[in-house]
């Protein structure tokens, strides 16, 4: 006797019911499943980019603002901060490094940071093709930049201002690049990184911030401002990227800075602890809700086989008095609980992918994110296996009455 054959035949013959459970199991699979992977892909996205960022620096506003457009890329600045200002607090002995930003232009979408080599280097950034960039309107291109428009060296191309491919086109300065950056899951793959002179000069005339007196941005920051010049004349930036010598001691600059001065500091792992604490609310909400789905298709299930043993009572009786064994009759009842869960757990995990795929490709189109679609978090292997044991002991409850079964009883009365 094929007891695997006989129980897929079973299934078979109770479509509605099998069906109900299953598609139950697999709603439940697939919301969960989505949800830890959406979830884990985030969160590594999110630390590998706050990685050696202790402070952010920027315009008063929204701290969340703050750190999701200078570090992620993925929202408007808060606006723009003095250069000189900034310094006075960013040259303090407790500060190992500053790494300005400044924001405002992009190409197709893409959007253009200027900035230092230091910022390169932060990220651990290797090459592809070319070089680091070393003169104004040189620019470095990212690596999914690249892929996506096509980019080379020697390319030169005209950007624009803003981010929605609605603003002024600086065709008067056009960018060569000089450098394609290999893909290291940061957010250079995703922008195209030039000097600080070459935004402050895309914007000389259009704008009141300039090179002070034709000096480079090396010298600006590396070098106290010349006494004749006011803050008022010097440059000015988007934000700058903090890293402490010593983050306890650090926390007395962001109190300094936010106190007295027309900057404040926002904390990327405070921030982003935040966002996650709102979001989670959300999401294990849903994901209790996924579990209680599940739950509900291992009723089913439990109702389908206990119904199922009393319609086919007689049945078992009489393949007990033929030599069948309650152990393999009660094997039979647990396979269909099993293949009902294995059914159920196969389809929630490939309607989770394709609703991976649909939001990574909104997440690509708005933020130019990547997210691997295929891929399997660690949690989701406990998933499984509590979805599949949830089915078993579904299945195992009814099956037990097998062996409750008296065969001459069950006989007679029929």
């Amino acid at each position: 006797m094929n007891v695997l054959h006989i129980s897929w035949k079973n299934i078979k013959d109770k479509p509605l019911s099998s069906g109900l459970s299953v598609l139950l199991m697999s709603l439940g699979v697939a919301i969960i499943a989505l949800l830890l992977t959406v979830g884990k892909q985030l969160e590594d996205k999110f630390a590998r980019n706050i990685a050696g960022i202790d402070m952010v620096l920027g315009a008063k506003g929204s701290p969340l603002q703050l750190i999701l457009a200078t570090v992620y890329q993925i929202d408007a600045p808060t606006g723009n901060i003095n250069l000189a200002e900034a310094q006075r607090f960013t040259r303090n002995p407790m500060v190992k490094t500053a790494i300005p930003l400044s924001l405002g232009d992009s190409y197709q979408g893409y959007r253009i940071v200027g900035t230092t080599p230091q910022y390169l280097q932060h990220f651990e950034a290797t090459f592809a093709s070319g070089k680091a960039f070393e003169n104004a309107l040189e620019i470095v291109v990212g690596a999914k930049v690249a892929r996506n428009l096509g980019l080379k060296v020697g390319d030169s191309f005209a950007s624009q201002h803003g981010y929605d491919g609605e603003g002024h086109h600086h065709d008067d300065h056009k960018f060569k690049v000089v450098g394609i950056l290999q893909s290291n899951n940061s957010v250079l793959d995703q922008v195209l990184i030039t000097p600080l002179e070459s935004i402050w000069e895309l914007h000389e005339h259009h704008d009141d911030e300039k090179p002070s007196q034709g000096a480079s941005a090396l010298q600006l920051l590396t070098e106290d401002m010349p006494q004749t010049e006011t803050a008022e004349e010097a440059p000015e930036i988007t934000a700058m990227l903090v890293k402490y010598r010593n983050p306890a001691m650090g926390m007395m600059i962001a109190r300094s800075i936010n106190q007295n001065s027309s900057m404040q500091t926002a904390t990327p792992a405070i921030e982003m602890n935040r966002l996650f604490a709102l979001m989670g609310v959300g999401v294990d909400t849903l994901q209790w809700i996924a579990l209680v789905i599940i739950i509900v298709s291992g009723i089913s299930v439990f109702v389908s086989l206990y119904n199922a043993l009393k319609e086919r009572k007689y049945e078992m009786a009489i393949m007990l008095s033929l030599g069948a064994s309650r152990t393999k009759l009660f094997v039979l009842l647990l396979l269909e609980g099993l293949i009902i869960s294995i059914l159920g757990t196969i389809i929630g995990l490939v309607i989770s992918r394709l609703g991976m795929y649909w939001m990574a490709q909104q997440i690509e189109q708005s933020f130019h994110y990547d997210f691997a679609v295929l891929a399997l978090a660690t949690e989701e292997g406990w998933m499984i296996a509590a979805a599949l044991g949830i089915g078993v002991l579904a299945a195992a409850i009814p099956s037990l009455g097998i062996y409750r079964i008296n065969i001459s009883s069950t006989l007679a009365d029929e």
